[in-house]
């Protein structure tokens, strides 16, 4: 299940302080079955519910990362959309996502430096009323003086 606003690119002439975008996924098994063997990260506690129940998460998580591309899947095809270039990024993890859980993601725009087409995003993931990430995103926004 996947759930978003609108794709496309967001100038920078045409960015707000405050705009936001956002888009909300179930989280599956397929999901992190995939994600491991793209990234190659094969750690038990996403793939093993027996070695999974005996850890502090008491069960299977969703990779971190996994995530973390639900902001980055909001900035590429939303906010600022396609044509940005990502810079920089700071993540911290709140929560475990488990399988199954909805990831709300959602980006704001906190800061924009016209001069350089830098744009400070803010950045947070939630599941319920639970925040599960959060950040700050530098990206390189798309420029209508430049197509």
């Amino acid at each position: 299940m996947l759930d978003n606003m609108p794709r496309g690119t967001i100038v920078i002439e045409e960015l707000e302080i405050g705009m936001a975008r956002h888009l909300r996924k179930q989280i599956g098994d397929e999901d992190i079955e995939l994600f491991a063997q793209i990234s190659t990260d094969h750690n038990p506690v996403h793939l093993d519910d027996d070695y999974a129940r005996d850890t502090i998460f008491g069960g299977r998580i969703a990779h971190g990362m996994l995530t973390a591309g639900l902001i980055s899947a909001v900035i590429g095809e939303q906010l600022p959309g396609h044509g940005t270039v990502y810079l920089g990024q700071t993540l911290k993890f709140m929560a475990p996502v488990r399988p199954g859980d909805t990831v709300y993601a959602e980006v704001r725009v906190r800061e924009i430096d016209h001069s350089k087409r830098r744009v400070t995003l803010d950045c947070h993931c939630t599941v319920g009323d639970t925040v599960v990430l959060k950040g700050e995103a530098v990206v390189l926004a798309p420029s209508a003086k430049f197509d």
